[in-house]
């Protein structure tokens, strides 16, 4: 992939609402990408959005800009597009998948004249749908157009194991795949805790992680999202702050593997939809989705997941 039209460790975000500013924020703070864009198509609250971040940038170390003229996101980087239908409260990803398709539709051709070089990386969800959809739509190859995935949900997961066991998050290894949604599932068969198999931690010689905490810990990180949609009216923060991290990992020249989710081909028998799971990224973007071993079990409901993908995306006609 030709990568002479883009500029220097650019970032630009596409939406300004709730998610696109965290992430903007976010990525200021940590000083993922020089330059940070934010695009929207509301005029008055992107230029309020840019004007509040770039009052900050005496204390950060990159610059911010944006507007409502989608000129701001050219020869960017990396774009990661937030825009969309919001979710609400009680609605799953997959009933926002026919507005947001449409969106996409018309949003990428306009994008990709700007930044033909890009990494896109999607956020709107229904993200796995969208992947296909904005794949299709633009013609790029899967290793230039993806989505966050599982990245935000293994996180959740890790989150409560780590209070569960008592210990570091950075102790837990275990991976959230398939869907972004409601059949997405751990790979419990490879989680450890530091180098012990997640169902043999024990605390005072008791296994903690017994098949019915696995599978509430499972279910809590999966419905995460819809209890905090419940209180607040959305998720924002911890979803910006993984696009943040993801952004870091696609400028970088070293490789690092995040569980994303992009249209793989014959991934255990999986083809021509988009599934999370453990991805070697560079500023490459991805280089390839890591075959993991996985159970008789888990390679079933990594079909199931795949199946209730396509059958949305034909849906939509795709």
């Amino acid at each position: 992939m030709a990568k002479s039209s883009r500029q220097a460790s650019k970032l630009s975000i596409v939406g300004a609402g709730a998610v696109g500013t965290s992430l903007a924020y976010a990525a200021l703070i940590r000083g993922s990408a020089n330059v940070i864009s934010l695009y929207d198509i509301d005029k008055k609250k992107v230029d309020a959005e840019v004007r509040d971040l770039a009052h900050g940038t005496q204390f950060t170390s990159s610059v911010v800009m944006g507007g409502d003229d989608i000129g701001v996101v050219k020869d960017s980087s990396v774009v990661i597009i937030t825009a969309g239908a919001k979710q609400k409260p009680g609605q799953t990803r997959l009933d926002l998948a026919a507005t947001n398709a449409k969106i996409m539709e018309k949003m990428m051709p306009g994008l990709l004249k700007q930044a033909p070089d890009a990494l896109y990386v999607l956020v709107t969800n229904p993200c796995d749908v969208l992947t296909v959809v904005a794949q299709k739509v633009s013609g790029l190859p899967s290793s230039q157009i993806f989505s966050t995935g599982t990245m935000l949900d293994t996180s959740r997961l890790r989150w409560l194991i780590s209070k569960k066991a008592n210990v570091t998050q950075r102790n837990v290894h275990t991976t959230i795949v398939g869907e972004h949604g409601d059949s997405e599932f751990p790979v419990w068969s490879s989680a450890t805790i530091s180098h012990v198999p997640i169902r043999d931690w024990t605390v005072s010689g008791k296994k903690v992680f017994t098949d019915d905490v696995l599978d509430q810990l499972a279910h809590e990180a999966a419905h995460a999202a819809y209890e905090v949609i419940e209180g607040k009216g959305a998720t924002n923060y911890a979803i910006g702050l993984a696009g943040a991290r993801l952004v870091e990992a696609l400028l970088a020249p070293a490789r690092t593997v995040l569980p994303l989710s992009s249209v793989l081909t014959n991934y255990y028998g999986v083809s021509e939809v988009a599934l999370s799971l453990p991805t070697l990224v560079s500023s490459a973007g991805i280089e390839r989705v890591v075959e993991i071993p996985m159970d008789p079990t888990e390679v079933s409901a990594l079909h199931l997941s795949a199946e209730q993908l396509r059958a949305s995306l034909a849906q939509l006609g795709y």
